[in-house]
């Protein structure tokens, strides 16, 4: 028995159904079988390839841990010892920033048992699937389209759990929403380092709009999705609730910054500037 990286489904539908249509079978565990979230001209709700079949092992509600391992003893496989995920090396990425280094410099500079709150949409894409040779870690993510959740569950997990550093990664459209988290963790002096991917513009919405067949946006779309004027000055935003801020510019910068704020209590905020 060996360890499987664990991945995750792309968002957009074209790439979801590429992923899946060699899957003959799909075992649900508390949740549905993969769909997308919105309904696009031309496109199918239902992500599996045809012929595909869904089992249910759990159901929403119930217990999953408990399907798991009458499962396990249906298969006569109850003697074997799980695998835990091989670690391989994480080295600290260089060069520009780009959602590939940006998941290497996380996964380098990610301390033994941190907690990651993902709502990065649009940049963090790439995040899972090259943290694997992260020291062990917790990893939380929104459910759907859920913009704001990032820095306020960043800040629940911080007062759950005041010995672990919880890192925040999201983007500068989701993190206007809630921003007000900042001036909590101050407060509280919480070991949070909060992240803003800032691209100035609603990225997630504007790859929507081409989802939805729409073209290219006009000029009163555009005023809609971005956010640069005026820009946000992410940097005085975070020093007037109190909380310590930085601004990178590259791979060897941003991974530098997560690993200063690992080693220091109290609050961070690092603005990823794209």
């Amino acid at each position: 028995m060996r360890g499987v990286t664990v991945e995750r489904i792309p968002y957009a539908v074209g790439q979801a159904v590429e992923y899946l249509k060699g899957f003959k079978h799909i075992v649900t565990v508390e949740t549905t079988e993969p769909i997308a979230f919105f309904s696009y001209p031309g496109k199918p709700s239902l992500l599996k390839a045809e012929g595909t079949h869904v089992h249910a092992l759990a159901e929403v509600g119930e217990d999953s841990a408990a399907g798991l391992e009458m499962l396990v003893d249906a298969l006569g496989v109850s003697g074997h010892h799980a695998v835990l995920q091989e670690r391989s090396k994480a080295t600290p990425p260089t060069g520009s920033l780009s959602p590939a280094s940006i998941a290497q410099a996380l996964a380098a500079a990610l301390p033994e048992n941190a907690i990651l709150v993902d709502e990065s949409l649009t940049t963090g894409r790439e995040t899972m699937g090259l943290t694997v040779g992260a020291a062990p870690h917790d990893l939380i993510n929104n459910l759907g389209g859920s913009i704001g959740y990032g820095t306020p569950v960043a800040t629940g997990a911080a007062i759950a759990c005041p010995d672990r550093r919880v890192f925040c990664m999201v983007g500068d459209g989701s993190a206007m929403y809630t921003i007000q988290s900042l001036w909590t963790q101050a407060r509280e002096n919480l070991n949070i380092t909060t992240i803003i991917f800032a691209n100035n513009s609603y990225a997630i919405l504007r790859a929507e709009y081409a989802n939805m067949g729409a073209g290219a946006p006009g000029e009163r779309a555009l005023a809609m999705i971005d956010i640069d004027r005026p820009r946000i000055d992410w940097l005085a935003m975070a020093k007037s609730m109190g909380v310590h801020a930085v601004a990178v510019e590259s791979a060897e910068s941003f991974y530098k910054a997560m690993s200063d704020s690992a080693r220091e209590a109290g609050p961070c905020l690092i603005e990823v500037r794209l």
